[in-house]
């Protein structure tokens, strides 16, 4: 919960700090605990999150290696169709992928019978039964 004290935290510049706030009384140890865990870790040196993002300058950003391609960009592959690696359209299906498919030789009860001990509404359960009375 936020402290009173802080107020709404405002965009940018209006925004308000709830680290250094200080507390309003400390009698009969309100605040003992609250200073105990502020002298436990050292403070932050920056002004705001947005002046220094996981301790790196500001200034410093990623580059990518390569260019960004603009979308209305010509296209690097003319002769390659965009139904490319599907099983529709022309050019090469699925297949030219060289990925196998974990599942494609399992049968579906045997993939929901692994999926049951984690269903906690009992659907799995319903599908696991349809699928072995059809023997698949």
């Amino acid at each position: 919960m936020m402290n009173p004290l802080a107020g709404p935290a405002g965009p940018g510049k209006f925004s308000t700090r709830t680290d250094n706030l200080q507390m309003g009384s400390t009698a009969y140890g309100e605040g003992t605990e609250t200073a105990a865990i502020n002298t436990g870790a050292p403070k932050s040196k920056t002004r705001g999150i947005a002046d220094n993002v996981g301790g790196r300058p500001v200034s410093t950003v990623d580059v990518p290696q390569e260019p960004v391609t603009s979308l209305y960009a010509p296209s690097e592959r003319p002769n390659e169709p965009v139904t490319n690696g599907i099983d529709m359209g022309a050019g090469a299906g699925s297949s030219a992928l060289m990925m196998q498919s974990q599942l494609a030789n399992r049968k579906m009860s045997d993939i929901l019978a692994e999926m049951i001990p984690y269903d906690t509404t009992g659907e799995i359960q319903y599908l696991y039964q349809n699928a072995l009375s059809r023997g698949n």
